[in-house]
């Protein structure tokens, strides 16, 4: 089911505790979840039964009725159902949260069956004995209070009298929370988001506002306080709230908040010293360091499933055969992709491209085809289209970029035409970071009929991939960019592609049949997987995919922006240094030279203060030849870097400028 999919057959789970709302469906308020109108009704209920109060002799002022033409349930909502009108709700107080700790640990018990009974799922765990088990007095803060105020007002209150014990009452679990604030209906939205209370970032797209609303969450963080209530025990701990992908596909979604100092603590070669400092690696763009997660993922393999796949009846091949597709399927879903038969294993990028050239490419590319590329590309998305060229009597055709290492998208469009059958090129530049213009590229080359490879290689551990919304015919990856295992990736092609393309290697595996005169092939991907694959990376790739998913690639891609742009700002500060790419859509790669200083002597200076970078062409040499350097020093960003390590590269640099620093 794409993103697109709403109604009716949109996935669900009854009860409250979670409703999921697809781009496209409207807004709906969930099972459980009164609407402004019965939460005005359910305070005035609250407030009114309270006994009344002495305070130095003296009764409490009367509790002023909330919007008491609302008998029921959003009754007092004009026929538009506009949002504006909870605004004509009284302004009153709240109470202060000295008054609150003043509270008796006991409330009124006609106020709380109204007041809870409609708010919570019934599913959530009892208090044993209710409220008036516990002690108020033991809450170490209200802080909840400012998040609540901003969206509804009610008069302050003086201390309540001692009352009968309350009946047992459920309180919610932060998932449970997440989930309603996520799924809120369109009328309590807006106030919501304007409040500021539970949001902290700008509003959210109106294509995805449950999605955005949930990225930008921020903790629940009085439960912790909310739960000291309950006797040990009887509440059980609270999970970050984790949007399967089956419901969402193609979305990477966590609401965890991001914290990378606990992120550093899952990659134990972080670690690590060389020459006596902590290493600081920022070699990113050329491998990512591995996850605890990955690392003990291989080990169970080779200790409890290693087995060749698909064709024994024994117990190890069953469990190595599950692990490997259930890899491919995580893969698709990471992609994207509407199938598993359109996910190819590999073993890198590189392997890839060749497989498209040698397998889609010569069945395809005629004398006087074209094939157009971009100066930004990798040798590993020239050299194999400059192959079949030469072996098919194709062009290849190169679009220019401009001063800063951008795409020049007029230039670009002159080069398609009628003879255009493929169209190759990065979604990161691996040498100077630039984001190409995916969708319009892809779509400006369909429009003449050519066929789309999308090098993702610098792209998928950085920000969100989404085949079906490229609409890219071949998506292209290695494992090892994303925090997986070496010697695997991954060809994306769409089925009906594949299913019309012969295979390039031959052997077992990706046969149906063979006889001496006549074999017939595996339909995909088996007949693009001969011989016996990469088990155990596949599974470690899909562990990798699980780890970036708990994360949450919006939170990967919102900080990594911003440390980009720190150290984009720190360099710049250096003297006679200077950045080489600088488009304004970029991942976190930074190439720069430094007047006076070979790029290789550098990265030796930096490699004695323990800070790993790459010194080099980067297998980009037509690129950096475009902006008159031979070679770069790159260091590049993952979400493991922080600021205090950009500041520690700034400082070596200025060192070294300044005499101080050995070459």
């Amino acid at each position: 089911m794409s993103t697109s999919d709403s109604g009716e057959n949109a996935p669900r789970f009854p009860g409250g505790a979670f409703e999921t709302v697809l781009p496209g469906e409207s807004f709906g308020v969930p099972a459980g979840v009164p609407d402004p109108g019965v939460l005005a009704r359910m305070a005035n209920e609250f407030f009114t039964a309270l006994p009344e109060f002495s305070q130095a002799g003296q009764s409490a002022p009367a509790v002023p009725q909330l919007n008491a033409a609302v008998p029921g349930a959003a009754a007092a909502l004009p026929a538009s159902g506009n949002p504006a009108a909870l605004t004509s709700l009284p302004t009153t107080g709240i109470p202060t949260e000295a008054e609150l700790r003043a509270l008796p640990a006991s409330l009124a018990p006609a106020a709380a069956p109204s007041l809870v009974a409609g708010l919570w799922p019934a599913a959530l765990p009892e208090i044993p004995g209710g409220l008036g088990a516990m002690n108020l007095s033991a809450l170490p803060s209200f802080s909840f209070l400012h998040e609540i105020r901003p969206l509804f007002s009610y008069p302050m209150a003086s201390p309540l009298a001692a009352a009968p014990p309350m009946p047992a009452v459920k309180i919610p679990g932060e998932t449970e929370l997440r989930a309603l604030a996520n799924n809120f209906s369109s009328l309590a939205t807006p106030q919501i988001l304007d409040s500021g209370s539970y949001l902290g970032a700008p509003q959210v797209s109106a294509a995805t506002p449950q999605i955005g609303a949930l990225d930008k969450l921020v903790s629940f963080a009085f439960l912790d306080e909310v739960r000291q209530l309950a006797p040990a025990g009887t509440l059980p701990a609270a999970e970050p709230l984790r949007v399967s992908s089956a419901l969402l596909p193609g979305l990477n979604i966590s609401s965890g908040p991001f914290d990378v100092q606990s992120i550093r603590r899952d990659f134990p070669i972080l670690q690590e010293r060389v020459h006596g400092k902590p290493l600081i690696w920022l070699d990113n763009a050329a491998t990512t360091q591995k996850p605890q997660s990955v690392i003990d993922r291989l080990s169970h393999f080779y200790t409890r499933e290693n087995s060749n796949i698909h064709r024994a009846a024994h117990e190890l091949a069953a469990r190595a055969t599950d692990a490997y597709e259930a890899a491919r399927d995580k893969v698709r879903r990471f992609l994207n992709a509407s199938t598993v038969r359109e996910i190819i294993f590999v073993r890198g990028t590189t392997e890839a491209i060749n497989l498209v050239a040698q397998s889609w490419g010569r069945q395809n590319i005629q004398k006087d085809d074209e094939i157009v590329i971009t100066w930004l590309e990798h040798h590993a998305n020239i050299v194999p289209w400059q192959m079949l060229c030469a072996e098919k009597g194709a062009r290849l055709r190169v679009a220019p970029v401009d001063n800063s290492g951008q795409v020049l998208l007029d230039e670009y469009q002159k080069l398609l035409g009628p003879r255009t059958r493929l169209v190759a090129f990065a979604q990161v530049s691996n040498a100077l970071g630039t984001v190409t213009p995916v969708q319009e590229m892809i779509e400006m080359a369909h429009r003449y009929g050519a066929k789309v490879l999308l090098d993702g290689a610098q792209a998928v551990s950085h920000m969100r991939t989404d085949v079906q919304l490229y609409d890219c015919d071949f998506y292209v990856f290695s494992g090892h960019k994303m925090f997986g295992p070496t010697g695997i990736g991954v060809v994306y092609g769409k089925l009906d592609i594949l299913e019309n393309t012969q295979p390039w290697h031959g052997g077992g595996n990706m046969i149906q049949d063979v006889t001496f005169e006549k074999t017939t092939y595996q339909p995909p991907p088996g007949r693009f997987e001969a011989g016996t694959g990469n088990i155990a990376d596949a599974v470690g790739l899909g562990a990798a995919i699980d780890y970036i998913e708990r994360i949450g690639m919006h939170n990967i891609a919102r900080y990594e922006h911003d440390l980009l742009v720190y150290a984009t700002e720190a360099l710049q500060r250096v003297p006679g240094l200077r950045l080489i790419g600088t488009a304004r859509e970029k991942a976190g790669v930074l190439s720069f030279v430094l007047d006076g200083f070979r790029t290789e002597d550098v990265g030796a200076a930096l490699n004695r203060q323990g800070i790993a970078v790459r010194a080099g062409h980067h297998c980009a040499q037509p690129i950096l030849r475009r902006f008159g350097v031979e070679s770069t020093v790159r260091p590049s960003l993952a979400l493991y870097n922080t600021c205090e390590e950009i500041d520690a590269l700034v400082n070596a640099l200025w060192n070294l400028k300044q005499g101080h620093g050995s070459l």
